[in-house]
């Protein structure tokens, strides 16, 4: 028998492309797959009258909307323990900063992971994934960072890569060896500087796992001098760039993470007008996480209309954590970032894909739906995709599809912060 030349074939959805700002939607349209790749996609009427004998499979979607598969590209879920009190403390009037330097904060989560075994952090990291998964979600960015000694920071890179043999998901791991100093270098900050750059650095460059590095630049963790140095040194040995920047005081993150080649600066509550400008530049791509802005009841909010005007890629993601934003609801942290943060639905959808891929330097194989691209989407029962945004409640997802394999049975969400 001849061998057909696609795979399978989805017929009867409605597809978001994202290969445009308005989505670029095909009503009743078909996608087909072959070896992982999208080989075809368009209108349905536009398939050929034999296009059923083209597939070994054909799905019929019944008018459900199809997107690519949604990148969370910026989360922490490698950790042990939780942070409610932190919580607490917050809510009975400390501030994050104020916790932080009294030994809450980062501090709590970096003694829990560093007693806990691999196979602990891995059990509470699959849970948190599959959480994300259960939103349409293929591709997770995972950083270290309660670690902050050489070992704990190789453990949690080494736990992070093989979460992608427990989901149905890529992980793009991140060097965050630089998150906040360690109680036992209180003093001794050019040292912890001195670690990361000779030691955990080419450590996790021989172990392989990383992607990228990243850096919390901030009053409460590395100065811009200590930041530039460390991200720096990884993108001379091709990391990728990420800074934590400009979310609780302006320290010029922005324009750090454009002068020195970064693909992204975070979180941007406190970006300055020049920040904006030099991100344009330079090209940055905006990570905007309104899940950590909500948590910490933050005041202030990212220059949406700043970074709009200047063409800057804005993309969203969980921040997934156990202290600022204990969230794995992908739709939660879409709405949010309409509602709390003024971006239209389109510009959030787009965050989620074409704009995460940009991120990671994944725009060249995933993101959006485009012949060659890889076959990953997550299929939807909503009547309009904009009601991913709209609704904050329980999961949409018909199902997930990952390399042009349906993930069968749904993905479930198994656990919480445990």
């Amino acid at each position: 028998m001849p061998t057909k030349p696609w795979d399978r074939l989805w017929t009867g959805a409605n597809l978001a492309t994202m290969t445009d700002a308005s989505l670029g939607v095909i009503r009743q349209g078909a996608i087909a797959a072959t070896g992982g790749r999208i080989a075809w996609l368009g209108r349905e009427a536009e398939l050929p009258p034999s296009h059923e004998q083209m597939a070994t499979d054909v799905v019929a979607c019944g008018g459900a909307w199809l997107t690519p598969g949604l990148i969370d590209c910026h989360t922490h879920i490698v950790f042990a323990g939780d942070r409610s009190e932190d919580f607490r403390r917050r809510l009975h009037g400390e501030s994050y900063g104020d916790i932080a330097r009294t030994g809450g904060g980062i501090m709590s989560s970096v003694r829990a992971t560093r007693a806990a075994t691999n196979d602990e952090l891995t059990t509470g990291a699959v849970a948190r994934g599959r959480e994300l998964c259960s939103w349409g979600v293929t591709t997770i960015e995972v950083k270290s960072g309660y670690g902050l000694d050489l070992d704990t920071e190789l453990r949690m890179l080494d736990v992070a890569a093989g979460l992608s043999s427990h989901l149905p998901a890529d992980i793009s791991p991140t060097l965050l060896a630089a998150h906040a100093l360690p109680p036992e270098y209180a003093g001794r900050r050019e040292e912890y500087v001195d670690l990361v750059v000779d030691r955990i650095l080419p450590a996790a460059l021989e172990q392989g796992h990383a992607t990228a590095i990243d850096v919390f630049c901030e009053d409460i963790a590395f100065t811009p001098p200590e930041s530039r140095r460390i991200l720096e040194a990884g993108i001379a040995q091709g990391l990728h760039g990420r800074l934590h920047a400009d979310q609780l005081t302006d320290l010029g993150g922005g324009a750090l993470a454009a002068a020195v080649g970064a693909r992204s600066a975070d979180h941007l509550e406190y970006l300055s007008r020049q920040g904006v400008d030099a991100m344009a530049e330079a090209d940055v791509c905006a990570v905007l996480l309104p899940g950590a802005a909500y948590t910490l009841g933050a005041d202030r909010r990212p220059p949406v209309v700043a970074l709009r005007n200047s063409g800057v890629p804005i993309a969203i993601a969980t921040d997934a954590n156990p202290g600022s934003s204990p969230i794995t609801h992908v739709g939660a942290v879409m709405n949010l970032a309409c509602i709390l943060f003024g971006l239209t639905p389109e510009e959030s959808l787009l965050g989620w894909t074409s704009a995460a891929a940009k991120v990671l330097a994944l725009d060249h194989d995933r993101g959006v739906l485009a012949p060659g691209m890889r076959a990953d989407f997550a299929l939807w029962n909503v009547r309009d995709v904009v009601e991913l945004c709209y609704w904050v409640g329980a999961s949409p997802l018909r199902s997930l599809v990952k390399d042009g394999e349906p993930v069968i049975p749904r993905v479930a969400a198994a656990g919480h912060f445990a």
